[in-house]
């Protein structure tokens, strides 16, 4: 069924699907052991000048499937790396800070990115979730909606809003602002304006750059998404617009199948679209030169005012859903090179927001490397990362890939 069909009648769409139970429990709070998160946001101004990591909690406990890769266990298992490897407030003290009070994003914030009627429908559809237990929202991921769907979405959207929020005053009072860090589900680049798909409810990055638009007057807003999968709803969300410049760099032949090479956006916005199609079995030595050779000459044209990252660590070797060979050292260069990239640019802002990732161990790894990088701390990856399970990549694939990418954008 069409989405437009789907929004047209919400009821007969989801009553239709296919509804198995699972006999699962439902959180009743929106954070780790029920911690309630929808609490004004209050961040002190003394706690944004010392920190140098920010990052929120959005686990959406009660968004959850049996055995579905995109499940509640994903941020947990991060959150329990961090604590284990003392990356947390409890050993870091003020360099490490967790947001904690955030509110839930506004319809109005959603509806900055996807059509009302969708987002009507789907809260909508919670009163079937809740005599289901479970329904699906989208085929092509499947993507599932359970009774707390809704408002666990508007949670994870709402504390990415407000890292933007905490982002950009620290940025006012500090040449040297923390890196946020949005830990939170259900991700959200796959989300189209107009509706679910690929395991995304609504797009959370999307609506983070909308509302540093709106409501900091931040113009030009940079969007990197290192995913394995293209973002084909943030692609689709800003496709001709000029003031939001989106790079993907995916693999080749994955889902969704969008994000050819030469999709470039549209009308007013043509050029502001670059897409990285990337041959299976690239890793680290490819996204370097990615990095060097596409990523920061393009970010530098651009002259972005703040850089947003859809944050996907399922480009991992040992990640189930996709064949590139990223390791945790690939994700802690990225994560440091764009952290210089925004001192250089845009006075520090800069937020990640996580996406994929689906294997607990490389996933949790590979984020934790990730806040070393910010601490600038030494990597950890040789004790995560193993040579034995790496081949060669196709590097005359890539260079030509890269080759074209460039002629293609004048770099």
């Amino acid at each position: 069924m069409e989405l437009p069909a789907l929004l047209a009648d919400a009821g007969n769409f989801f009553s239709k699907a296919v509804k198995p139970r699972f006999g699962m429990r439902f959180g009743c709070g929106y954070g780790l052991n029920n911690r309630v998160i929808t609490r004004d946001f209050k961040c002190c101004s003394s706690s944004l000048s010392d920190a140098r990591v920010l990052y929120c909690v959005a686990p959406a406990m009660g968004h959850n499937k049996e055995s579905h890769p995109e499940s509640n266990l994903r941020v947990p298992a991060i959150v329990d790396a961090l604590e284990r490897m003392e990356l947390t407030p409890k050993h870091r003290g003020p360099v490490v800070y967790e947001l904690q009070k955030f509110r839930p994003a506004s319809m109005d914030d959603i509806a900055s990115v996807h059509a009302r009627a969708y987002v009507a429908g789907l809260e909508k559809a919670m009163s079937q979730a809740s005599e289901e237990g479970l329904i699906f929202i989208d085929g092509s991921g499947p993507t599932y909606a359970t009774p707390t769907t809704f408002q666990e979405s508007l949670v994870a959207a709402g504390a990415g809003i407000s890292l933007v929020d905490s982002v950009v005053t620290a940025s006012s009072m500090n040449s040297n602002p923390p890196i946020g860090f949005a830990l939170i589900r259900p991700p959200g680049h796959h989300a189209v304006p107009d509706g679910p798909m690929g395991f995304c409810v609504f797009g959370n990055i999307a609506v983070a750059a909308r509302h540093a638009q709106r409501v900091h007057g931040l113009k030009r807003v940079f969007i990197i998404d290192f995913d394995v999968h293209h973002g084909n709803g943030t692609c689709d969300a800003f496709y001709d617009d000029p003031d939001i410049f989106f790079l993907s760099t995916h693999q080749v032949g994955s889902y969704p199948g969008t994000g050819k090479i030469d999709q470039v956006g549209q009308g007013s916005g043509e050029g502001t679209t670059l897409n990285m199609p990337l041959p299976g079995g690239s890793g680290d030595t490819s996204m370097r030169s990615v990095f060097d050779e596409v990523i920061v000459p393009c970010a530098q044209r651009f002259k972005p005012d703040i850089i947003l990252i859809s944050a996907g660590y399922d480009a991992h070797v040992l990640d189930p859903l996709a064949g590139l060979q990223f390791t945790t050292a690939t994700y802690y260069m990225l994560a440091s090179n764009i952290k210089q990239l925004a001192q250089e640019l845009c006075g520090g802002r800069c937020v990640f927001f996580l996406e994929g990732g689906y294997n607990l161990q490389s996933l949790s790894n590979s984020v934790a490397d990730s806040f070393r990088a910010f601490l600038t701390e030494p990597s950890m990856a040789s004790q995560f990362d193993n040579p034995a399970a790496l081949y060669e990549e196709p590097l005359s694939k890539v260079k030509q890939v890269i080759q074209k990418v460039k002629y293609i954008h004048s770099l």
